[in-house]
C-alpha cells in the first residue's frame, strides 16, 4: 500500500471492509444453520469465540511494522471514515456495549447523564483537542505536555497519569472478557480471561497503533451489528415494527409504566404480593440496624453473646425430641451459627451492606420514565431532594463530558489521520458511531425490562427459564432469585439483576435462538477486545516513548525503541490480566 495515493488507498479499505462485513453475516448465517441442525450450544460459543479472535489475529498479523511511525500513530494515514469507526470501537468499551444499557435498565430516566456526558464530550475534543493536537504531530499526550510546557516534569505527569487511568479502565475491559468466555464457553472465569488477553495481545503486540486500528474497524462492524440484531429483533417481535425506538417509546415504555403503578398499589394483587416481600426486606433492614446499634455499643462483647444465643438455639433445637425439630430448621440455624461474623470489621461492613441491600429492596419501584425522581416525608422534602437530584444529574454530565474529553487512548487516535481537516472530520464520524449504539441502548432498556415485568415476573419458582440459573452460575452478584415470602411465585423484589447481564442475557430473556446470545457476546467480546488494545498501547507507548525514550535513552535504534514497547505490551497485559483474575472490588 506504499505506492498508493490517499484517494486509492482509502477505496482498498471500503472494498475490503465491505468484503469483510459480507463474510461475518454469511458466518452468522452458517452458525444459525448449524443451531438448527442440533450442534450443541457450547461448541456455537466456542466458534464464535475463537473465529472472532482468530480473525483479528490474522488483520493485527498482517499489519506487522517495524517502522516507528506506523508503530505509534499508523503512518499518519487513516482516513476519517475509518479513524471514526476506529475511535467508536476504542471508545465504546465492554462499560459501553455491555453495561450502558443495563445502567439505563437500573437507573431509568437519571441514566440519560452518561449518554448525554459522554457524546457531549466529543464535542469539546472536535472543538478544542484534537485538530490541534493532530497539527501538533507528535506521538503521545505526554509528547505534547513536555512539548508545550517544557521540561521532562510535565511530561513525566502525563505518562504517571496515562498509566493511572488507563490501567484502572483496562481491568474492567479485562473483566468482561472474562465474564463473556466464561458464560458463552463454560471456562472459568481466570481461563476466561487469560484466553480474551491472547486474543488482545494478538491484535497489537506485532503492529501497535496500525495492528490495532485496523482490528478496531473490524472490531466496531462486529459490535455494532450484534448490539443491533437483537434490540431490531426484540422489536419486530413487540409491534412488527423494525425501528426500536419507536417500539420502546410508544409500545413497550407505556406498558412499563402501567406495570410500575400496579407493583406500587398495595391493593391490586401485584403490589400486595410486592408488599409482602418489601415488608420482609423492611425487617431485615431493621434487623441489620439493630446489629450495628448494638455492635457500636457492645464491640466484641456483643458478638460472642449473640454467637453463644445461635450456638445455644442450634443445640434447643437438636435435643428436641416430642416433637423432633424439623431438619431444615436445624440446618437453617446451623448455617446462621456457622456464618456470623467473629470479627467487628467484618461484622460492621456485613451489616452495613444488609442493611442497605435490604432497605433498597423495601421500597416502591422508582418509574423508569420519571425524570429526577426523588422522596420524602414531606412535600417540601421531595422537592428538595428533587432540587439536589438535577443538580447532580447536571454536575454529572459537566464531569463525563471534561473526562471523556481527556481520556489518552481516545485523543491519541487524532495522530493518525492525514490532516488537521481529516482529524475534525473524524471526530464527527466518531460521534455518528458511537450515537448509533448510543441512541440504541435507551430503548434496548425498556424492551428488556418489559421483558422481565412481563414473563419472570409472576412465573413459578418450580419452573424458572433457563437463563436464570445459567447467569446466577456466572456470578451471585449478576443474577440472583430467592422466594422471600415463600409463595412459589416471582416478585420482582425478589430479583437482583446486574446491569452488566441486560445486554449479554437480552437475546436468552426474549427467547431469541442462541445464534443471536452467540453474536451479543461476540460483540461485547469486540467492544471489550478492542478499547483493551488502545488502553494497553497506550500504557506501553507512554512508558517506551515518553518515559525511555525521551528521558532514559534518546539514541535508543527503532529495533530497541520497538523492542523495549512490546516487552512492556507484555508484561502491563499479563499484570492486567492478573490483577483481573483476582476479582478486585
Amino acid at each position: 500500500m506504499a505506492g498508493q495515493t490517499q484517494a486509492q488507498f482509502t477505496a482498498n479499505l471500503k472494498k475490503y471492509y465491505s468484503f469483510y462485513t459480507g463474510g461475518f453475516i454469511a458466518f452468522v448465517i452458517v452458525v444459525g444453520i448449524l443451531e438448527q441442525l442440533g450442534v450443541p450450544t457450547k461448541v456455537l460459543g466456542y466458534i464464535f469465540l475463537f473465529a472472532t479472535i482468530l480473525l483479528y489475529a490474522g488483520i493485527g498479523f498482517m499489519s506487522k511494522t517495524a517502522e516507528v511511525s506506523e508503530y505509534y500513530v499508523a503512518g499518519r494515514r487513516v482516513p476519517a471514515l475509518f479513524n471514526g469507526m476506529a475511535t467508536g470501537a476504542d471508545w465504546m468499551s465492554a462499560a459501553s456495549f455491555i453495561g450502558m444499557a443495563g445502567t439505563l435498565y437500573l437507573t431509568g430516566y437519571d441514566g440519560l447523564a452518561f449518554v448525554m456526558g459522554w457524546t457531549g464530550g466529543y464535542c469539546l475534543v472536535a472543538l478544542f483537542l484534537a485538530p490541534y493536537l493532530r497539527k501538533f504531530g507528535q506521538f503521545t499526550i505526554p509528547d505534547f505536555l513536555g512539548a508545550r510546557y517544557g521540561g521532562h516534569l510535565p511530561r513525566l505527569i502525563g505518562v504517571i497519569a496515562a498509566i493511572i487511568c488507563s490501567f484502572t479502565y483496562v481491568i474492567a475491559q479485562i473483566y468482561g472478557v472474562g465474564l463473556i468466555t466464561s458464560r458463552f464457553t463454560g471456562l472459568e472465569f481466570s481461563v476466561g480471561v487469560f484466553v480474551g488477553l491472547a486474543g488482545i495481545l494478538v491484535c497489537s503486540f506485532l503492529g501497535g497503533m496500525k495492528a490495532v486500528t485496523w482490528t478496531q474497524v473490524a472490531q466496531y462492524i462486529i459490535l455494532i451489528v450484534a448490539y443491533m440484531i437483537p434490540v431490531v429483533w426484540l422489536s419486530v417481535k413487540h409491534t412488527g415494527v423494525p425501528i426500536p425506538q419507536i417500539s420502546a417509546y410508544t409500545s413497550a415504555l407505556p406498558k412499563v409504566t402501567a406495570l410500575e403503578k400496579e407493583f406500587n398499589d398495595k391493593a391490586s394483587p401485584k403490589g400486595a404480593a410486592e408488599e409482602s416481600v418489601r415488608a420482609i426486606f423492611r425487617e431485615r433492614a431493621a434487623a441489620a440496624d439493630a446489629n450495628l446499634k448494638g455492635l457500636a455499643a457492645g464491640g466484641a462483647a456483643f458478638l460472642a453473646e449473640e454467637k453463644k444465643k445461635l450456638d445455644d438455639k442450634v443445640a434447643t433445637l437438636k435435643a428436641q425430641t416430642e416433637p423432633a425439630a424439623d431438619p431444615k430448621a436445624i440446618e437453617a440455624a446451623e448455617k446462621a451459627a456457622k456464618d456470623y461474623p467473629t470479627d467487628p470489621a467484618k461484622a460492621k461492613d456485613a451489616w452495613t451492606k444488609a442493611k442497605a441491600g435490604a432497605a433498597a429492596k423495601s421500597g416502591n419501584i422508582k418509574a423508569h420514565a420519571e425524570p429526577f425522581a426523588a422522596a420524602g416525608k414531606t412535600p417540601e422534602e421531595v422537592e428538595k431532594n428533587r432540587t439536589k437530584a438535577k443538580k447532580n444529574f447536571l454536575a454529572l454530565i459537566l464531569c463525563l463530558m471534561v473526562g471523556t474529553a481527556a481520556l489518552p487512548h481516545i485523543l491519541m487516535r487524532y495522530y493518525t489521520t492525514p490532516s488537521v481537516k481529516e482529524a475534525r472530520s473524524s471526530v464527527t464520524w466518531s460521534l455518528f458511531f458511537i450515537f448509533l449504539l448510543y441512541f440504541t441502548a435507551p430503548a434496548l432498556a425498556i424492551l428488556a425490562k418489559y421483558e422481565v415485568y412481563s414473563q419472570l415476573v409472576g412465573s413459578s419458582f418450580a419452573q424458572l427459564p433457563a437463563w436464570v440459573s445459567n447467569w446466577a452460575a456466572v456470578d451471585k452478584t449478576l443474577m440472583a432469585i430467592a422466594d422471600i415470602n415463600k409463595d412459589g411465585i416471582v416478585q420482582l423484589a425478589e430479583i437482583t439483576i446486574g446491569g452488566d447481564l441486560i445486554v449479554l442475557a437480552t437475546p436468552e430473556i426474549a427467547g431469541l435462538p442462541y445464534v443471536i446470545s452467540g453474536l451479543v457476546a461476540a460483540g461485547g467480546l469486540a467492544a471489550a477486545l478492542s478499547t483493551a488494545d488502545g488502553l494497553l498501547l497506550t500504557i506501553a507507548n507512554a512508558m517506551s516513548h515518553d518515559l525511555y525514550y525521551k528521558m532514559i535513552d534518546p539514541n535508543a535504534s527503532t529495533m530497541r525503541r520497538l523492542a523495549v514497547s512490546k516487552g512492556l505490551l507484555l508484561v502491563v497485559a499479563v499484570l492486567a490480566a492478573y490483577v483481573t483474575s483476582l476479582k478486585p472490588g
